[in-house]
């Protein structure tokens, strides 16, 4: 004799689906699977989706969620963020402390094991509070515009997460002038062109690397161009602009010279590819765009210039970018003038300067030109001594 089913279950592809008229809900049917090709696991799975309906259609009540549907349903809710990736990395580190944790479960307390397990890893406090502030992101969608099929939010009021106080971070460390040309002396001919180019413009590793020769813009009126990178690139989603002092002119003139008037029939371009030749991008290596600068030849080159190695200091090449807003600072650059020049939020439309504006930022980036520059400052940066 068959085994009676409970009406409204479907076996399809050996797993069980509810397929059931059920009039509170958008449609008046509840659609979905179990996720199980046992019966008596489907049949329980129905009666209790069916008792969640109608306590939310009657009552109001939420229907229980657990952290890690929340976060399925965040990474598909955010899924054109820049970080989703990286969104993606923290959540899957919390599953095995909080993933079964209903939501309405999830706190400062419960995530303590998280933060614990975390600091007995030797993770660093700022990667710590990265994944909090994923989770914190997640809850206040949820109570805020996550609403479901009875036009309940998901969360009723989202817990208050707290970041942890950071104390462990490395410091930047910004180069004096004899550090800098040490340094430059051990770095290869290209990665030293992107670098000293990089220290005259405070611009990200990222723009450096993908900077395009479309983004250049023409200012007759001083008789130089700026570039512009989109925002959609960009860490503060806004346009930004890069000036040139003589220096970063120099090397973008250099590598001019240089530039192809077509695509080569080495450019990726001609397989069908997006284009990473020099035709298309300023800085190459060997004709191909340098995915990015801080490699082994940089961590070498750190090391062979008796820069600090220790844990108290960065060793990366944001370095650059921290010398850069130091030396305007020491400069006497107004702060408003080194906020555009290092590429900080500030609300403005960077296409909309006019010539004297620019030439105002224009003056501020070569008061930084390097020693040998009469209206150059000494520069004295206090660093504890790096052990």
């Amino acid at each position: 004799m068959a085994e009676k089913r409970t009406p409204g279950l479907r076996l399809r592809g050996g797993i069980y689906h509810i397929d059931k008229r059920v009039k509170s809900l958008p449609g008046g049917r509840l659609r979905e699977s179990t996720g199980t090709s046992d019966l008596r696991e489907a049949e329980r799975y129905l009666a209790r989706r069916l008792e969640e309906i109608r306590q939310a259609s009657v009552y109001g009540v939420r229907p229980s969620r657990s952290f890690e549907q929340a976060a399925i349903h965040y990474l598909d809710w955010n899924r054109d963020k820049k970080s989703i990736l990286d969104d993606a990395m923290h959540l899957e580190q919390m599953m095995p402390f909080i993933g079964e944790l209903s939501i309405d479960k999830v706190h400062m307390g419960t995530l303590q094991s998280f933060i614990q397990a975390r600091q007995a890893a030797g993770i660093k406090t700022k990667s710590i509070n990265n994944a909090l502030g994923v989770v914190r992101h997640l809850l206040n969608q949820a109570a805020s515009e996550w609403i479901d099929e009875h036009g309940l939010t998901w969360l009723a009021a989202a817990p208050k997460i707290k970041l942890l106080k950071v104390r462990d971070a490395a410091q930047s460390y910004p180069l004096n002038f004899d550090e800098q040309r040490r340094l430059f002396m051990v770095l290869p001919a290209h990665l030293e062109r992107m670098a000293l180019y990089k220290v005259n413009t405070g611009v990200r590793e990222q723009d450096v690397c993908g900077l395009m020769w479309d983004w250049e813009v023409a200012v007759p009126e001083l008789g130089t161009f700026v570039f512009i990178v989109p925002g959609n690139l960009e860490k503060n989603e806004e346009d930004r602009l890069i000036v040139h002092n003589s220096v970063a002119k120099s090397i973008i003139e250099e590598l001019r010279a240089k530039r192809p008037h077509d695509h080569t029939e080495n450019c990726a371009t001609h397989a069908g590819k997006k284009c990473n030749c020099t035709f298309s991008f300023i800085f190459t290596y060997k004709g191909r765009r340098i995915g990015k600068m801080n490699n082994t030849a940089w961590k070498k080159a750190w090391r062979a210039a008796g820069l600090p190695v220790c844990r108290e200091y960065k060793r990366g090449v944001h370095n650059l970018k921290h010398t850069f807003g130091r030396r305007l600072r020491a400069a006497g650059v107004p702060y408003e003038t080194r906020q555009v020049l290092l590429g900080h939020k500030n609300g403005d439309i960077t296409t909309h300067y006019s010539a004297a504006e620019l030439e105002e930022l224009i003056d501020g980036a070569e008061s930084v030109c390097g020693q040998g520059v009469h209206k150059t400052p000494t520069l004295t940066l206090l660093k504890r001594k790096a052990g």
